[in-house]
């Protein structure tokens, strides 16, 4: 169950991730991308985490209001508004119903989605937050179920975004928007919002 505690604590755990991978994510990035995902999403997080500690949110939906709003002001990119829409989907579905993690994370996937256009397949992090979703409703999410989720982008093909310039180029790498998603995963169950 989500509460303004473990909430802020999952989306804490994230910006450490984040911190500690940056050039993982960059590296990933030069790849197929612009070569900045990491210092793009560093800068997102240090903000979320400032605009957290300030606030003093008195439920579950504005501290995700709180993080979509730091993260799409400051990630550059593609990614600070895909991330935005995906939180200020699940600050909505927070406001409704807060007990159901699969509810709100499908709340962000469609976010993401309605943003990106992106369907399963394409090579984003839609490829990575749809089987995690499916996790979370068999109860089944472990960091090895989410790091596979994220090694499966490899052998896609790009048809979204900047990697969908480099076509066939872009097979055989992964994707770096899934890979930071992934980090967001493993922080939930780091948080113990759900057991893994």
């Amino acid at each position: 169950m989500l509460t303004v505690e473990n909430t802020k604590q999952w989306l804490f755990t994230f910006a450490d991730k984040i911190k500690e991978n940056a050039s993982y994510l960059s590296e990933l990035d030069q790849e197929i991308g612009d070569g900045d995902h990491g210092s793009n999403m560093v800068r997102g997080v240090e903000a979320m985490e400032e605009k957290l500690n300030e606030s003093d949110s008195s439920d579950v939906s504005e501290v995700f209001k709180t993080a979509a709003m730091s993260l799409l002001s400051k990630i550059g990119g593609a990614s600070g508004p895909l991330y935005g829409s995906a939180l200020i989907g699940m600050a909505k579905s927070a406001g409704e119903d807060d007990q159901d993690l699969a509810t709100l994370l499908q709340a962000g996937l469609e976010g993401i989605q309605k943003r990106g256009q992106a369907e399963q397949g394409e090579k984003t992090l839609v490829d990575l937050w749809i089987p995690v979703i499916e996790a979370v409703q068999n109860n089944t999410l472990t960091k090895e179920s989410v790091q596979k989720a994220v090694e499966q982008t490899k052998p896609l093909k790009a048809t979204k975004g900047r990697a969908s310039y480099y076509g066939e180029r872009s097979i055989g790498h992964i994707d770096p928007g899934a890979a930071s998603s992934g980090y967001l995963f493993e922080a939930l169950l780091e948080s113990g919002v759900v057991n893994g």
